[in-house]
C-alpha cells in the first residue's frame, strides 16, 4: 500500500477539516460589501486606508501633545497614551510592509 493511498481516506470529504464560518475581521481602511465579503476595490486601496489610519493616529497624538505643551490641556496621560498608540500602529505597519516585501521576494525566487 502506498503512503498516498493510506492518507487519502483522512483527507477525503468536506468534513476532513471542518467548515470555517468565522467572519472576516474588519480592518481600518477595509470596506466590506453588503454580503459581508471584502469589496473588490483592491489591495492597494486597503493599504492606503491603513496608512491613512496610522497617519491620523500620529496627527492626533501630535495635536494632544501640542495642547499639553501650550498649557491648553492638563491631560498629559491622554497625550502619552495617544503617542504610544501611534508608535505601536507605526511599528505594526512597518512589520506588515516587511512581510509583504519578504513575500514578494520569495515569489520572485520561485522557479516557473
Amino acid at each position: 500500500m502506498s503512503p498516498v493511498s493510506s492518507v487519502s481516506p483522512l483527507l477525503s470529504g468536506p468534513s476532513a477539516f471542518g467548515k470555517i464560518d468565522a467572519p472576516l475581521p474588519k480592518l481600518p481602511g477595509m470596506q466590506l460589501a453588503p454580503t459581508g465579503a471584502p469589496s473588490t476595490e483592491g489591495f492597494g486601496k486597503m493599504l492606503d486606508g491603513l496608512v491613512a489610519t496610522v497617519d491620523g493616529k500620529q496627527k492626533e497624538a501630535n495635536a494632544l501633545t501640542q495642547k499639553v505643551l501650550l498649557g491648553d490641556s492638563d491631560q498629559l496621560h491622554q497625550s502619552v497614551i495617544a503617542m504610544q498608540e501611534a508608535g505601536v500602529s507605526f511599528s505594526l505597519m512597518v512589520e506588515v510592509r516587511n512581510k509583504l516585501i519578504d513575500s514578494y521576494q520569495e515569489l520572485m525566487r520561485m522557479q516557473v
